[in-house]
């Protein structure tokens, strides 16, 4: 089982690694390069560089209050 709980990890490094690589490259240094670089066509434009980070925080946020509130009401249910 350790050998696959390290694989698993190494896969999620290496998953969160390639993301933020991605992002910084996207977010900080493709703005200073031409508009007609082959680079660009390997991004999406730069507004959803905030659209998609945003968005995706509301709904962690929404998932996680519905989370505390399921949480709450089964609590209130087992004190009663």
């Amino acid at each position: 089982m350790e050998l696959a709980d390290r694989a698993v990890g190494f896969l999620l490094s290496f998953i969160s690694l390639s993301i933020f690589t991605y992002y910084t490259f996207w977010v900080i240094i493709l703005p200073f390069v031409d508009d007609d670089h082959f680079a660009h066509k390997y991004f999406l434009p730069q507004e959803y560089a905030i659209m998609i980070p945003v968005s995706a925080g509301v709904a962690l946020l929404c998932l996680l209050c519905i989370f505390i509130g399921f949480v709450m009401l089964k609590s209130k249910k087992k004190k009663a």
